[in-house]
């Protein structure tokens, strides 16, 4: 499947969000948001939250530090 990841284009056999995270990622660390085509999906949807080819996915983890 190609997504655009973050602005990147991507290959992926990642069929969800929970997927994909894990395989970008790695542990996916507190605080990180995710939108797909500009809507916010849920962390409660992640593992059910299905990609679709050419989707834009934008993966947020927050920073802390001052």
């Amino acid at each position: 499947m190609n997504l655009i990841v973050n602005d990147e284009n991507i290959t992926t056999d990642a069929t969800d969000v929970q997927k994909l995270l894990e395989e970008r990622l790695g542990e996916v660390p507190k605080g990180t948001a995710v939108a797909i085509n500009g809507d916010v999906v849920p962390q409660s949807e992640w593992a059910t939250r299905v990609l679709e080819d050419g989707a834009h996915v934008d993966i947020l983890t927050a920073v802390q530090g001052g």
